[in-house]
């Protein structure tokens, strides 16, 4: 089955480096081309963008969006290992399964001439950058259509919604004194994690929503102390808030700013992904997936956030919809070998009843 294949290996590239990203974005790109699909290829940021469109010339168009790098593993993550019906392996869930799919999907696609497709590819999702992302620059240099698709792990469910990003550094000042008298100092890092316990109990934190139960509040990094005999003087925290569709970001930085003790300055912010479940094209696509087109997989919501706000900021109807897996960003990251399968031919399925015209907007989910 060429998506497990694939999906194999392209999780033999080591894609949280910039060599790693270059090599796959190579391996992408010569797949697609052996098979008579032409790719263009830019340099973004010193980072890979692919792009290729398929089918007609004209007429409904359908963008296939999916992302190529990954965050760090050890190494004997990116050896692919198969057990049952699971691959294992860095990236196998978020999103090169989902990718390897989509360029099988594209392949199929190439030969009909009822709807344009195209299919791109960026290698910055993972990044903490948020201004100038290469899925921005596919937008503006055209790359948009009547709806979008990112291959995100939905678990072949449908994505309507996903959380916004508030990332925030908190630096918090302190008093240094010898190690062996810590009551006559203040110590920073004992102050910073406080600060964090205090951010996990405002008002915003507790709140929920149709979709979601609350927030998401992470502490990603902290670095703080300098001695291992000195009470630390400065600590900086980074931290992650997942904030729901309908939360005010500024609202949720005022609050932390108001908090005692620490300097707080915003690192990265990422808007809410909503998109209307009534849609025609969501309709379309839960049709596509066949049987198990229920109203449940029609409305699922993502804790975390990706790149489909691209193409929604651009007017872009656009969902986050991929295979079934687990572990994403953990040390046992997996995909369903046989949801690949599945995931290909929804797409295909998608496209062909996108092109047919058909009254999307009246099926009935059950």
């Amino acid at each position: 089955m060429d998506e497990r294949v694939l999906t194999e290996r392209l999780i033999t590239y080591d894609t949280s480096t910039v060599e790693g990203i270059q090599s796959a974005a190579g391996f992408v790109k010569g797949w697609l081309e052996a098979r008579d699909i032409d790719v263009r290829s830019v340099a973004h940021k010193g980072r890979p963008v692919l792009a290729a469109t398929v089918g007609a010339t004209a007429g409904p168009t359908v963008v296939l969006h999916g992302h190529l790098d990954v965050v760090p593993a050890h190494r004997e993550q990116f050896a692919p290992r198969i057990v049952g019906d699971r691959l294992f392996g860095r990236g196998a869930y978020d999103m090169k399964g989902g990718l390897a799919a989509m360029m099988c999907a594209t392949r199929d696609l190439s030969a009909q001439s009822d709807a344009r497709v195209h299919f791109v590819c960026v290698a910055d999702e993972e990044t903490d950058d948020d201004a100038g992302k290469g899925s921005d620059y596919l937008v503006e240099a055209g790359y948009t259509g009547d709806f979008a698709i990112t291959g995100e792990p939905t678990d072949l469910k449908i994505g309507v919604q996903a959380k916004g990003v508030l990332a925030m550094r908190l630096e918090v000042s302190g008093r240094s004194a010898h190690g062996s008298t810590p009551w006559l100092g203040d110590n920073a890092v004992l102050k910073a994690i406080d600060a964090f316990k205090r951010i996990e109990s405002l008002p915003f934190a507790r709140e929920s929503s149709e979709l979601f139960d609350r927030p998401s509040i992470n502490l990603g990094r902290i670095m703080g102390g300098d001695a291992l005999n000195k009470v630390p003087d400065a600590c900086v925290i980074d931290v992650d808030v997942r904030y729901l569709p309908g939360q005010d970001p500024d609202a949720i930085l005022a609050a932390v700013t108001a908090l005692p003790d620490a300097r707080v300055s915003t690192l990265f912010h990422r808007a809410p992904a909503i998109v209307d479940h009534a849609d025609p094209h969501v309709r379309a696509l839960a049709e596509a997936l066949g049987a198990g087109a229920t109203a449940e997989r029609i409305s699922v919501g993502r804790d975390g956030a990706s790149d489909v706000i691209s193409f929604l900021e651009a007017g872009v109807p656009a969902v986050e919809f991929g295979p079934a897996g687990g572990g994403h960003h953990g040390p046992e990251e997996w995909v369903s070998v046989a949801s690949l399968e599945t995931y290909r031919r929804a797409l295909v399925e998608f496209v062909r009843l996108v092109s047919s015209g058909r009254d999307a907007s009246r099926l009935r989910i059950a």
